[in-house]
């Protein structure tokens, strides 16, 4: 069995097999995601993005077979029991490595619906993966300052969670913006012991775009207590132990259908209750990590 190989031997043989998950995978998206492009039908294209997405989730369920296959970790996951394939979900989690993506799939993969990031716009460029994030309408954000920027950002939500209406999916969003490490933090005069400060930006723009048409909010907290792996760590076989907790909020009345670009005061009242959300986050990691002696992540 793969647990039983050296470290590095894992960590390679894994390597291949992410990869040759990733290019299988996409080159089964090609002919689908043309036709897609190319046929302006509803109904042909809603039928492509479902088979586009049982692609992506026959790639989960691979990847998730390796995790399994080379790691001896203790997943305490709770929280989870009760979604369903067929809903509409918005999911937010904190983030400290590479590591969470896989983390989050493998946790709710059969759970909700394919789980849709938002992404950096420069990320649709990467080989194979960006032709298959732009198949599976992942919305890809400018993420620049200013008015103009933010206008961009919501006119291509917009558009992305538009085809989003038609078919369950599980709208994700980190909240940070960025991977969590001592430094950011130090930098930013974080007042939270294991997070970053909450960006709005990503969160307003789908609860403006299609807020109750959302089923809840799904608040996901990862904790490492042995310390944040890296992604080498995953592929070798080193990942030690993972605490999810995954808790169905209800989206409160006042920051559904807001202008997050030209509405002050929606931006402060979405800013209040993400903070709520974080604090609460933020005392749920110092419980998570206390085994480990509460130190944070990073």
């Amino acid at each position: 069995m793969l647990v039983h190989l050296p470290h590095f031997l894992r960590g390679v043989i894994t390597a291949v097999l992410l990869g040759l998950n990733t290019v299988l995978g996409v080159t089964a998206m090609i002919p689908p995601a043309l036709v897609k492009l190319l046929v302006p039908l509803d109904a042909v294209r809603n039928a492509c993005t479902r088979l586009l997405n049982a692609i992506a989730n026959r790639w989960v369920a691979n990847n998730n077979a390796w995790i399994a296959a080379v790691n001896r970790a203790r997943w305490d996951v709770q929280g989870a029991d009760g979604l369903h394939r067929r809903g509409w979900y918005l999911v937010s989690s904190n983030h400290q490595s590479w590591v969470d993506i896989l983390v989050l799939q493998r946790v709710l993969h059969g759970r909700v619906p394919m789980l849709k990031f938002f992404l950096k716009a420069e990320l649709i460029w990467v080989p194979v993966i960006g032709l298959a994030w732009w198949a599976l309408d992942f919305p890809f954000m400018k993420r620049g300052r200013g008015h103009g920027a933010r206008s961009s950002d919501l006119k291509t939500t917009r558009e992305a969670c538009e085809k989003f209406k038609r078919i369950p999916t599980a709208v994700m969003n980190f909240v940070e913006g960025t991977r969590f490490t001592k430094a950011k933090h130090a930098a930013q005069r974080s007042p939270y012991r294991h997070l970053l400060k909450p960006k709005i930006g990503g969160l307003g723009i789908a609860l403006a775009t299609m807020g109750e048409q959302f089923e809840s909010l799904l608040d996901i907290t990862i904790a490492y207590p042995q310390g944040t792996p890296t992604f080498w760590d995953l592929l070798s076989g080193r990942l030690d132990a993972v605490a999810v907790r995954v808790q169905p909020r209800a989206i409160p009345a006042e920051v559904l259908g807001g202008d997050p670009v030209g509405d002050k005061a929606y931006r402060q009242r979405l800013s209040a209750w993400i903070e709520m959300l974080w604090a609460e986050k933020d005392a749920e990691l110092d419980r998570l990590l206390k085994p480990a002696g509460g130190a944070g992540a990073g």
